[in-house]
């Protein structure tokens, strides 16, 4: 959707001026001679920006800033100031001016001023919407919109009213325990407990008590009767995580109590009754482990009733912008802060990185960025340092189809300057032009920009 800006000033010459150059940037520009058809005009269409004198008759540009802050909070207002009218444009500031530019206007001085404005009202409008995203879900809900996540949450909805065993596969960090816990609470087990087991983080002989409980005497230590997490978990779900890190006889076992529903506890004679549904998780290719030997292939079919599969974060399209302010918001309540979002800049590094580590690395990364963070939003400088190489200079500029190839150099070149901070030299170097041709185009534009139409 195309911008649109809106020109305030008594003086015809300077609106014509600039709405010359801003329609050569491709925004759609509307002007207004004074304070009062300026309100009316944003009242009555979208405006993104406006930029306003701040010495007109009637109105000035200082009560005119007041009025629009009234009529919409997220307008963005660059002030235009004469020579001696600096304190009043550094009072229009700190009403909530984003900026203000001097008289006589440089064309790139203006254009640099109202694309990083206009980057910054995209940027609010974005962080409250991500915002008013996360108030419509619930604590419990698995965060994100992309159809790959829509698609697993209808599998979860419609299998988690069932008793069936559950396999849940998928790279670390994706978020399987918390799909365990929805399908827990979205089951008819859930008035009683779910219990987790992580497989991998107990040896075998603890693993096997763990989970199946041991009489007295059964073993050195075993000083009286302790239930196991079947036990525990009696009417409830048993979520065991990292499956295939379990020892052979543990299997063995397990497949009985999936296969025949019993067990007994290690050193007892009972045989008890397992009244549990198992969600068990992974991380490696089970495939692969039944393959190998690692994973009893019998055992794999009991488990492999209903397969879910967890998408990494990298295929997730959409979903990082949203998962990032929920994590914002957590641990900035946490360290007691106040931050609202997001810079544009660590968006694009966000988004550029591939998340090995996926969804727990993402959180760790938040969770780092508000504690090293002073300011209202976070910035890139506040990720950790791969992740400002690798996706901070990432930029796309992007040309209609029969842009004329004049107008594609201009943008290409006042894009690099900008983000070279208008050092020609370094964006000579990155365009492999010298810096004599900048320096000769930016003298040639603002002939241009200077010479009336025809």
């Amino acid at each position: 959707m195309t911008q649109t800006i809106l020109v305030v000033d008594d003086d015809a010459s300077n609106r014509v001026t600039l709405e010359r150059i801003l329609h050569r940037e491709g925004y759609e520009v509307h002007h207004g001679e004074n304070g009062k058809k300026a309100l009316e005009l944003v009242r009555e269409n979208r405006v993104d920006l406006v930029i306003t004198d701040l010495k007109m008759p009637g109105m000035s540009g200082l009560e005119l800033l007041k009025a629009l802050r009234q009529v919409d909070s997220d307008l963005e207002v660059i002030v235009m100031t004469a020579f001696g009218t600096v304190e009043t444009a550094v009072e229009a500031m700190k009403e909530g001016a984003y900026d203000f530019i001097s008289k006589p206007l440089r064309r790139l001085e203006l254009v640099t001023c109202v694309r990083k404005s206009l980057e910054r009202r995209a940027l609010h409008i974005e962080n409250r919407s991500l915002r008013d995203q996360l108030g419509t879900l619930g604590k419990g809900d698995l965060i994100g919109t992309s159809t790959i996540v829509r698609s697993l949450l209808d599998e979860v909805e419609q299998v988690a009213p069932a008793d069936a065993t559950v396999l849940l596969s998928g790279e670390s960090g994706t978020g399987k325990g918390r799909i365990a816990h929805l399908l827990h609470r979205m089951s008819r087990r859930r008035k009683n407990r779910i219990i987790t087991v992580n497989c991998a983080a107990l040896p075998e002989n603890l693993l096997e008590s763990e989970l199946f409980g041991y009489e007295k005497g059964a073993f050195t230590g075993a000083v009286g009767r302790k239930e196991g997490r079947f036990d525990l978990a009696r009417g409830g779900t048993l979520f065991l995580d990292e499956i295939t890190e379990i020892s052979s006889p543990v299997q063995v076992k397990l497949l009985r109590v999936l296969q025949e529903g019993e067990y007994e506890r290690v050193g007892g004679t009972e045989t008890l009754q397992a009244d549990v549904r198992v969600i068990a998780a992974t991380n490696r290719n089970i495939e692969k482990q039944v393959e190998s030997g690692a994973l009893r292939q019998d055992l794999f079919y009991r488990l492999n009733v209903i397969r879910l599969e967890i998408p990494p974060l990298r295929l997730r399209d959409g979903d990082l912008p949203l998962l990032a302010q929920h994590f914002l918001q957590i641990y900035a309540q946490k360290n007691g802060k106040s931050l609202s979002g997001f810079t544009a800049e660590a968006i694009d590094a966000l988004s550029a990185w591939e998340w090995p580590g996926n969804v727990r690395e993402l959180e760790n990364a938040i969770e780092r960025a508000v504690v090293l963070c002073r300011d209202p939003v976070i910035g890139l400088e506040h990720l950790p340092t791969p992740m400002r190489k690798g996706g901070g200079s990432r930029k796309w500029i992007r040309f209609e189809v029969g842009t004329p190839i004049r107008t594609v150099e201009r943008r290409m070149i006042e894009e690099t300057l900008r983000n070279c901070n208008n050092d020609k030299v370094t964006a000579a170097s990155l365009l492999g032009i010298t810096a004599r041709t900048i320096y000769r185009r930016e003298a040639e534009w603002a002939e241009e920009d200077t010479t009336p139409k025809a």
